[in-house]
C-alpha cells in the first residue's frame, strides 16, 4: 500500500518563471547536477505520480508526446518508466534533437520496443487510441504562441477537453510542469487552453498551477537541496516514505458506489490447484514476498465471546506448519478475553497486489510458554518493552504516559540484561478446518476454492460460486 502525503495548496511554494530558470542553473552549476541526473529524476517522478492515479488494469495505452527541449526529455523518460511500470507506451517526438544525451533516450526506448509515432501517424482524435495522454511538449521557459506542428498537437490536446473520468472511452490528459501552450505565470490566458486531469509539477510548482482546476495535482523531483529551499524560501512538503512524487490537493470527491476493480488475474483451477492446503497457502504466500508486497504476513483476526458479537484486528502472522498458524499477543486483550470464551477464530490475508486473499477457520489454543519465551526473546529489545509497556485494550491518560514507562524500562535494561517475558504475553495457535483461496477475476465470476477435512486424512477441494 503506497502512503500518502497530502499538502494543501495554499501551503505551498509557487515559482514565477525568473526563479524556475535560476533554481536550474543553480543545480546544475554549484550544487553538481547534471542534466540527465535531474531529467531521470523528473521522469521518473511523472510514471510515479501516473502510477498513484491511473493503474496499467484500466488505462494501459499511454501516449507522450515529447517537445525538443528537456520537458520532451522528461516525457521521453516516463514513458521508459511506465513501461517498466506494466503500462503500453507509445511516443510522438516530432522535433527531435541531435544531442547525445536525447539520442540516447530514443535507443533506450527502441531497445524495448517502444513505438515512435509521427504527428502523421497520430490519430485525428486521440480518444479513440489511448487510455492517456501525456502532455511533455513545452516547459517553463516557453514563451509566445507555439509552431507547427505542436500548435496542431495542442489543439488535438484541447479536443480531448476535460473527460470524465467514468467515460472509459475519454483518455485522461497528464501535464509535465506546465499544461502546454499556458503562460508560466499566468496560466491559459485564451480561456481555451489545455485542461488536463492530472498535472506534475517539478522541483515547485509554478505560479501557473494555481490556476489548474483539475483533479490530480502532484509535485515531483525529490532532489530539491536544503541552499535551494533557504535561498528561494521554498515551503515544500515532505514526500511520503521512499516516493518520488507527494499530492498537493484533496482527490476528487467520488461516489463510492462506482468505485470498482475489474481484475484480471490467471485462473485458479481445481486440477492446477494443490492437494495440500497448507501447500497451496505457502505458494501464495511465497507469491506475495517475491511480489514485494507490504506485510504479506498482515492478516486480520475476527473472534467473538460469548455474547456473540463479532470484532476484528489486523495482526502479524508469525509463522504456520501443518498445526497451525501462530500469532502473538496480550492474554489480557479484548480478543484473549473473546478467545477465553469461545475458542474459534477466522483469519483473513488479503493480498492486493494479486488479487488474492484466503479465509482460514478453526480452533484457537495458546502456544507453549517455552514457544513464546522463544519468540520473545527473538524479538528486537524495543519491541520486547514495548510488549511489557502496552496493556492491551486498557484505558490510558494519553501517549506521555506510554513514553514514560518505556523510559523507565530502557533505562532499567540499559546494562543489556534479559528482559523478562510478563506472563501476559503470548502466542495462539489456530488450527485450520477450513482453507478458501481467492483469485479475483474479470466481472466479478471470481475463482473460489474451498479445502475441508474429508474424514480420510485428505483434503477435499470444492469450488464455491462468486
Amino acid at each position: 500500500m503506497a502512503l500518502v502525503n497530502i499538502a494543501r495548496p495554499e501551503s505551498v511554494s509557487y515559482l514565477n518563471q525568473r526563479e524556475a530558470a535560476e533554481i536550474d542553473e543553480i543545480l546544475m552549476g554549484p550544487l553538481g547536477f547534471s542534466v540527465d541526473q535531474l531529467m531521470e529524476l523528473a521522469g521518473l517522478s511523472v510514471a510515479t505520480s501516473i502510477a498513484e492515479v491511473y493503474k496499467p488494469a484500466e488505462h494501459n495505452r499511454v501516449l507522450a508526446i515529447c517537445g525538443p527541449g528537456n520537458n520532451g526529455g522528461d516525457g521521453l523518460i516516463a514513458a521508459r518508466h511506465l513501461h517498466h511500470f506494466g503500462y503500453k507506451p507509445y511516443v510522438s517526438y516530432p522535433k527531435r534533437t541531435a544531442k547525445a544525451l536525447y539520442n540516447g533516450l530514443v535507443t533506450q526506448l527502441e531497445s524495448l520496443s517502444i513505438p515512435f509515432l509521427s504527428v502523421e501517424d497520430l490519430p485525428v482524435d486521440l480518444s479513440k487510441s489511448f487510455d492517456i495522454v501525456l502532455d511533455a511538449v513545452f516547459g517553463f521557459s516557453f514563451e509566445g504562441s507555439p509552431r507547427p506542428p505542436f500548435d496542431d498537437i495542442i489543439q488535438r490536446l484541447v479536443a480531448l477537453g476535460n473527460p470524465n473520468e467514468k467515460n472509459q472511452k475519454s483518455p485522461v490528459l497528464v501535464s509535465v510542469d506546465i499544461p502546454s501552450g499556458w503562460h508560466v505565470e499566468e496560466g491559459d490566458l485564451s480561456g481555451k487552453g489545455i485542461r488536463p486531469n492530472l498535472l506534475v509539477s517539478l522541483t515547485a510548482p509554478k505560479l501557473c498551477a494555481k490556476k489548474f482546476s483539475g483533479p490530480h495535482h502532484f509535485l515531483g523531483g525529490r532532489f530539491v537541496p536544503p541552499a535551494i529551499v533557504e535561498k528561494f524560501k521554498l515551503n515544500l512538503p515532505e514526500y511520503p516514505g521512499t516516493s518520488m512524487c507527494v499530492r498537493i490537493c484533496m482527490p476528487p470527491r467520488v461516489d463510492i458506489s462506482a468505485l470498482r476493480e475489474n481484475y484480471i488475474s490467471p485462473e485458479l483451477l481445481e486440477d492446477q490447484a494443490e492437494a495440500d492446503p497448507f501447500t497451496q497457502f505457502q505458494k501464495w504466500f511465497d507469491d506475495a514476498m517475491a511480489a514485494a508486497l507490504k506485510e504479506p504476513n498482515a492478516m486480520a483476526i475476527c473472534t467473538a465471546g460469548k455474547d456473540g458479537k463479532p470484532t476484528s484486528r489486523m495482526v502479524l502472522l508469525k509463522g504456520f506448519d501443518k498445526d497451525g498458524f501462530v500469532w502473538y499477543t496480550n492474554y489480557e486483550s479484548q480478543k484473549a478475553h473473546q478467545i477465553s470464551e469461545n475458542p474459534q477464530a477466522a483469519l483473513l490475508f488479503y493480498w492486493g497486489g494479486l488479487n488474492r486473499q484466503v479465509r482460514i477457520e478453526g480452533p484457537v489454543q495458546k502456544v507453549s510458554d517455552e514457544e513464546s519465551e522463544q519468540y520473545f526473546h527473538s524479538r528486537p529489545r524495543g519491541s520486547q518493552i514495548g510488549a511489557i509497556v502496552s496493556k492491551q485494550s486498557t484505558v490510558i491518560p494519553g501517549r506521555q504516559f506510554l513514553y514514560q514507562q518505556q523510559g523507565e524500562l530502557e533505562a532499567k535494561y540499559s546494562d543489556g540484561s534479559l528482559i523478562p517475558k510478563p506472563k501476559y504475553w503470548g502466542g495462539y495457535r489456530l488450527k485450520p478446518e477450513v482453507f478458501e483461496f481467492w483469485q479475483g477475476q474479470p466481472s466479478r465470476l471470481h475463482d473460489r476454492l474451498r479445502y475441508t477435512p474429508d474424514g480420510k486424512g485428505a483434503w477435499k477441494i470444492e469450488r464455491l460460486s462468486p
